[in-house]
């Protein structure tokens, strides 16, 4: 009798748990799920506050700069493959995150030509070191402005905004594009990762150029068209405005930038409009 009574009270123990237990993982999987479906990253969001950044930090390859030339040229490096384009540049992204955690450094454009021999030899296709970077190297330097940027740029600069630029390449690099793109009267001052030795997304990066600026981090803003960029500057408690160019995504575990439009003009309308 006590035995049977034993474990009736077993069981429903065992019972309970195993309900308890499913009910927890509902309750911790639910919010997940629904804060992920709940936000339409894609969507243009609204200005969630009047107040102006203090200073805007610009994203340069993509974002300012339109990267055709090169897109060809590494295309054409690997034997006219521009479907092995993206897996190219999430190569170089990656190996970039991988210097980073293993406390090393190259400079962006060099880890690109280490990423493309790496591309092409898991596709059959021949490449030098010296092939690889000159693919890189050389178009990247005389890349051209997108359309709108210049325009934009100088109706920001007409509206008071502090512009800086932020980027992975290296400091020769980035001054040698904005040289040539004719940018270089739009910015205030020119940040490179270089400085720091980590890459973005890296927090490290975001909060190392708002202690540069003598900013707190939600006094700075990021513009750029890269979803890594905006995911890791939100991460940093900074404020971001996304420029959705084609072929570029939202992170959708990263919460929404206040600002997501197509090219620079429409941000820098939304953006001129704060007090």
């Amino acid at each position: 009798m006590f035995l049977k009574t034993s474990n009736k009270m077993s069981n429903k123990r065992r019972d309970f748990i195993k309900k308890t237990a499913l009910l927890s993982l509902g309750g911790a999987a639910i919010p997940q799920f629904g804060m992920a479906n709940s936000k339409d990253n894609n969507s243009n969001s609204k200005i969630i506050t009047d107040l102006r950044p203090k200073v805007l930090f610009f994203d340069v390859n993509e974002t300012l700069l339109d990267l055709t030339a090169m897109k060809k040229s590494v295309a054409d490096a690997l034997g006219g493959r521009e479907d092995l384009l993206k897996l190219w540049f999430t190569t170089m992204l990656q190996y970039s995150l991988v210097s980073t955690v293993g406390r090393q450094y190259n400079d962006f454009g060099i880890i690109g030509a280490a990423a493309l021999q790496m591309v092409a030899k898991n596709n059959g296709i021949t490449l030098t070191e010296e092939d690889a970077k000159n693919s890189i190297l050389g178009p990247i330097r005389s890349l051209p402005a997108h359309p709108e940027v210049k325009a934009s740029l100088q109706a920001l600069k007409d509206a008071g905004y502090k512009l800086i630029s932020f980027t992975n390449s290296s400091n020769k690099g980035v001054k040698t594009q904005f040289e040539n793109a004719g940018l270089t009267q739009y910015f205030d001052d020119r940040y490179s990762i270089e400085d720091i030795g980590k890459f973005k997304p890296h927090t490290d990066a975001y909060d190392w150029a708002a202690r540069k600026s003598g900013l707190n981090p939600n006094e700075c803003m990021l513009v750029a068209a890269h979803g890594w960029d905006i995911a890791g500057a939100i991460w940093a408690n900074w404020r971001t405005a996304f420029i959705s160019r084609p072929g570029a995504q939202l992170y959708p575990l990263a919460d929404a930038p206040e600002i997501n439009e197509s090219n620079l003009k429409l941000i820098a309308e939304q953006l001129i409009k704060l007090k």
